[in-house]
């Protein structure tokens, strides 16, 4: 009997442990196979809010990565889609100085330097997405396919859901998406 003391105070510091870790990293990915599960998040100006669903993100057999969420209560309609450069959902100061959400996740993943906004089938950006599209019951559950993205460009970013849809031009700035209304992030290639 002496025994099962100190293995249920093992056991329930193991536990704590855990739950603490899955806590903090709620706005990471996890990774199965080579499958990655997105959470997406609420993002404001105050902060990183609950989650409303994920993103699971996997190699595509007509290549690329294919995207399916499973995000719901969002107004219906489609919203822009987007790989960004840094692996953060935290506000941060914009270029007029105001706290913006999730401005930490930096500008859309562009390693080639084009500084353009043309489309996932475009030269520009590599983190430009096909847009999100939410059916009428606030629903967001059709795959996407991003056909010049890899799994090793998906690590250690976050994935933006912008108000409004999307373009794929610079004009209006960034294809006249909105505001970062969700976000999730990737893990980095270590985990």
């Amino acid at each position: 009997m002496r025994l099962a003391t100190p293995l249920t105070g093992i056991a329930a510091a193991v536990l704590l442990a855990t739950t603490a870790h899955a806590q903090s990293n709620d706005t990471e990915a996890t990774t199965d196979g080579g499958t990655l599960e997105v959470n997406m998040h609420e993002v404001t100006a105050d902060g990183v809010q609950e989650a409303l669903g994920t993103v699971t993100i996997e190699s595509s057999e007509f290549g690329g990565v294919m995207l399916t969420p499973s995000i719901t209560d969002l107004e219906p309609g489609v919203y822009g889609f987007h790989l960004h450069q840094n692996p953060s959902c935290e506000p941060a100061e914009n270029d007029d100085g105001e706290m913006t959400a999730a401005q930490a996740a930096g500008g859309h993943y562009d390693p080639e330097g084009t500084d353009t906004h043309q489309g996932p089938y475009g030269d520009g950006h590599l983190g430009d997405l096909p847009v999100l599209t939410v059916n009428e019951d606030g629903e967001a559950n059709l795959p996407v396919l991003a056909p010049r993205l890899s799994m090793e460009d998906m690590t250690d970013r976050a994935l933006i859901i912008h108000e409004g849809g999307d373009t794929y031009s610079d004009e209006p700035h960034l294809g006249g998406g909105g505001a970062r209304m969700l976000c999730g992030v990737t893990p980095d290639s270590t985990s």
